[in-house]
């Protein structure tokens, strides 16, 4: 039994690392908040230099930094690779994990190649591949390497969470006379939701912040995602910490929400994750 002393300790070390943790996001926060500050502008425009401080702040920064466009941008992005990923993560985890894949052996390690070589040492050829297919600058320049990428760690996932699934389980409904399809749709797949759950948040967050490939791929300003929106506002309209804090905490909002929303079976997932590996 834990003395009033450990426990005494531990909530002590957590509140230090919770101060820690929270400290930058709160610093954040509050110079979002705050007043106008002397370098707010940049010059040309005169909307960015005009917030009176508080919630006008995220207006002038949305107006000044048009995140308008680039989070639409962003959510059609992120939305297009965690769908895709997602069901492709799913049909090549089934498959790996519960089945006899011929090549298997070659096709797997290939898959997990994908989470071993940096978006860095790839961007280069793969923007003069897509150019020779005439797709840089467009939607699927940005999106279709990130369903590569997000395949690779999904189909891992995945087939981690298959193979912990008991093998009477699945030979019970072949008996019953379910299907390939009909077992992982209607039997895997139900108590699966927190690994499911936990792909997709991890999925979101990495296209949503991902900044090297819609830089490489896209000079379209209507493509520019959220995180290249907030460089390029940093550059181009305000050169003051004010709105520039204002604009990160735009950003940074969606994957704040998605995570809350969320949170409960991003957690299970995550340690029902830890334990089986």
């Amino acid at each position: 039994m834990i003395s009033r002393a450990e426990r005494t300790a531990n909530y002590a070390i957590l509140l230090v690392f919770a101060a820690f943790a929270l400290w930058p996001i709160l610093t954040i926060l509050g110079a979002a908040l705050g007043p106008p500050d002397s370098a707010a502008s940049s010059g040309a425009s005169s909307g960015a230099g005009s917030s009176g401080g508080g919630l006008a702040n995220f207006a002038a920064a949305w107006q000044e930094g048009r995140f308008g466009t680039s989070m639409v941008t962003s959510v059609g992005v992120s939305g297009f690779v965690v769908l895709t990923a997602g069901v492709l993560s799913l049909l090549t985890g089934y498959a790996f994990g519960t089945m006899r894949v011929p090549g298997a052996g070659v096709l797997f390690p290939l898959f997990l190649l994908g989470l071993m070589v940096p978006t860095e040492v790839i961007v280069v050829p793969l923007y003069f591949d897509l150019r020779t297919l005439g797709l840089t600058n467009t939607f699927w320049a940005i999106a279709l390497p990130q369903v590569a990428q997000s395949l690779a760690f999904g189909t891992f996932w995945m087939r981690a969470y298959f193979r912990s699934r008991p093998v009477s389980l699945i030979e019970a409904a072949r008996l019953d006379g379910a299907g390939s399809w009909r077992i992982l749709w209607q039997v895997l797949v139900p108590p699966g939701r927190p690994a499911i759950v936990t792909m997709v948040v991890l999925t979101f967050m990495w296209t949503w912040n991902e900044f090297l490939i819609p830089l490489v791929m896209a000079t379209d300003e209507a493509l520019r995602t959220a995180p290249l929106g907030l460089a390029f506002f940093q550059g181009q309209h305000t050169s003051g910490f004010t709105l520039l804090a204002a604009g990160a905490v735009i950003v940074a909002a969606p994957v704040v929400i998605v995570y809350l929303f969320l949170q409960r079976h991003f957690i299970r997932g995550m340690l029902d994750g830890a334990l089986r590996e």
